[in-house]
């Protein structure tokens, strides 16, 4: 009786594992079934959703069309394109002023070195005069200061050669008032003055 109930056992255990696979194969096919059959979700149940979302942005454009959205656009840019030009337009005559400016300074640092060049230059024919005045005077001084030292050596040589000869003759004077005493007696003179008015 033992021996009849294990392959009782045996053949209840297969057919146990058989009834298990079996319901497995049937619950990954219904998964399977199910995963394969899985609907997408529909908007108000008629309309998938790429669909509604295209046709909300076909409304939209719609809408911003109708309200005039392209002319405020082109309004928007056409006044930025205006004021950049209007921008432009200002860069440009601040570029002008910039340049004539520059070109005003220029001249003004070009007539300032001409000006300084002329200035020096006469400041050294000034220079130059003066430098042939001062010499010119230098040398008349020279010739002044000479002239009067030697008047003043002509007059001391004049006064020296006047006070030789007024010693001279006073020397002279007295010789010969000394001769003439040693030499004449009353009647020599007598007869020297008969003599020089009878010449007369």
């Amino acid at each position: 009786m033992a021996e009849t109930s294990v392959p009782d056992a045996n053949v209840a255990v297969e057919h146990g594992l058989a009834h298990e696979g079996a319901e497995l194969t049937g619950a990954q096919t219904a998964h399977t079934a199910a995963a394969e059959h899985h609907a997408e979700p529909l908007f108000l149940g008629f309309a998938p959703p790429v669909a509604v979302v295209s046709a909300s942005m076909i409304v939209l454009l719609a809408i911003l069309v109708w309200k005039g959205a392209p002319k405020m656009i082109t309004g928007g840019l056409d006044s930025k394109i205006a004021e950049i030009k209007a921008q432009l337009a200002e860069a440009k005559t601040l570029r002008a002023e910039a340049e004539s400016l520059r070109k005003e300074y220029a001249d003004k640092i070009a007539g300032a070195e001409k000006d300084a060049a002329a200035m020096l230059d006469h400041a050294r024919h000034e220079a130059e005069a003066i430098i042939a005045k001062a010499e010119k005077d230098t040398v008349e001084v020279v010739a002044r200061r000479e002239k009067m030292a030697q008047d003043k050596i002509g007059a001391a040589e004049f006064a020296a050669v006047t006070g030789l000869r007024n010693q001279a003759a006073a020397a002279a004077a007295a010789a010969a008032k000394v001769l003439i005493a040693a030499n004449h007696s009353a009647d020599a003179d007598k007869v020297l003055v008969d003599q020089a008015i009878a010449g007369i």
